[in-house]
């Protein structure tokens, strides 16, 4: 039996999606802006805060750190989130209840707590400010999110399947890679994704580790916020934008959202 929304559904509907997308139109708006000054509608349209970022190289080297710190942090949680979903999702043991919730522990703890932990214990092992102590304090804050959804994959994959290519002579490292990883692939990849944007946009918790040296891009666009607040913030954010928009589109039709997400391709 099929459902199909009615007027009133299709309003909220249409509703929900302009509200959602109201600040993000706002903030690439502002950013093309003529003025000195955050103001909308603005006198003209101009290019100069985008230019103005290739003349701020804090910013630009803020944002590459973030993004090789995102792709670090994010591959080294998922390759502690495979094992340890495989394990939880193949064998039942005392404390399995207990283990899951100490993975997942970090969504239970304000972002506010962790980083004053974390500056407490790097301060103690003299870890303060170093790019290690940045990306252990990112892996722990991330991992339950690759876990979450890697666990989900790994929940419904059928062992007989490893069980049968074992049976045909595959040795454990070709039946995970032949058979266990391509079923795991869009838990995998769903899970890296949300990890890297996680890792990417982390502020709180990030403020209190990091150091002039380790600054990610977040930090820096509440550092600038702090000294004065013009277009150029809005130029960073609509260039963010604009990048994933690209990259989203580039791997559909590259590769395709629903094979890497869902776990199917076109046809």
């Amino acid at each position: 039996m099929q459902f199909r929304n009615g007027p009133i559904g299709l309003l909220f509907h249409t509703l929900f999606i302009l509200f959602i997308l109201a600040p993000i139109v706002m903030v690439c708006a502002v950013a093309f802006t003529s003025e000195g000054f955050i103001s909308l509608p603005s006198g003209g349209l101009s290019l100069r805060w985008f230019r103005a970022i290739l003349d701020n190289p804090r910013f630009v080297d803020a944002f590459w750190f973030s993004l090789g710190l995102g792709t670090l942090s994010a591959t080294l949680a998922i390759g502690l989130a495979v094992p340890s979903a495989l394990a939880i999702a193949r064998n039942r043991f005392v404390g399995r209840e207990a283990l899951v919730a100490f993975f997942l522990s970090p969504l239970m703890i304000p972002h506010v707590v962790l980083g004053l932990a974390f500056l407490k214990f790097f301060t103690t092992v003299d870890l303060a400010g170093t790019y290690f102590g940045l990306v252990v304090a990112h892996v722990i804050l991330i991992m339950p999110y690759a876990l979450r959804l890697v666990l989900a994959s790994a929940t419904g994959i059928d062992p007989a399947l490893e069980r049968a290519a074992l049976s045909l002579g595959a040795s454990n490292w070709t039946a995970f890679r032949r058979v266990v990883l391509p079923l795991l692939l869009p838990g995998v990849v769903s899970g890296w994704v949300i990890a890297f944007i996680t890792s990417f946009d982390e502020l709180t918790m990030s403020i209190f580790i990091a150091s002039p040296s380790t600054t990610t891009l977040p930090v820096r666009i509440f550092l600038h916020i702090e000294d004065t607040i013009d277009p150029l913030v809005t130029a960073v954010s609509a260039v963010l934008i604009y990048v994933t928009i690209i990259a989203i589109f580039i791997l559909d039709r590259v590769v395709g959202l629903e094979k890497l997400f869902v776990g199917k391709g076109r046809q």
